[in-house]
């Protein structure tokens, strides 16, 4: 039985950006790259579908990440805010 081969997630991009080029037709990338077409017309989809994600995402995730940072900043203020609190009581200030 023959073993399933695994690429590489760079050479998968590589080869769909071939695809998507329009230079290559699928049977030519197929037989230069020594994979199915069907293959090569997966990696295409699935490139094709992620790009305005890959565009979205980086702002999304900055966004995202700069509002749990916020979150936990203000939940540290408020720690160190109870903390002043109850050491000016245990000192009489």
């Amino acid at each position: 039985m023959k073993k399933r081969r695994n690429y590489s997630a760079d050479f998968k991009a590589r080869v769909a950006l071939e695809a998507l080029s329009g230079a290559y037709t699928l049977a030519e990338l197929s037989s230069k790259h020594k994979v199915h077409p069907n293959m090569i017309a997966q990696w295409k989809r699935k490139a094709h579908e992620g790009m305005p994600d890959l565009f979205a995402r980086k702002n999304g995730r900055k966004d995202a990440d700069r509002e749990t940072e916020v979150k936990e900043l203000h939940a540290k203020i408020g720690q160190l805010t109870i903390e002043n609190d109850f050491l000016a009581k245990a000192f009489g200030k």
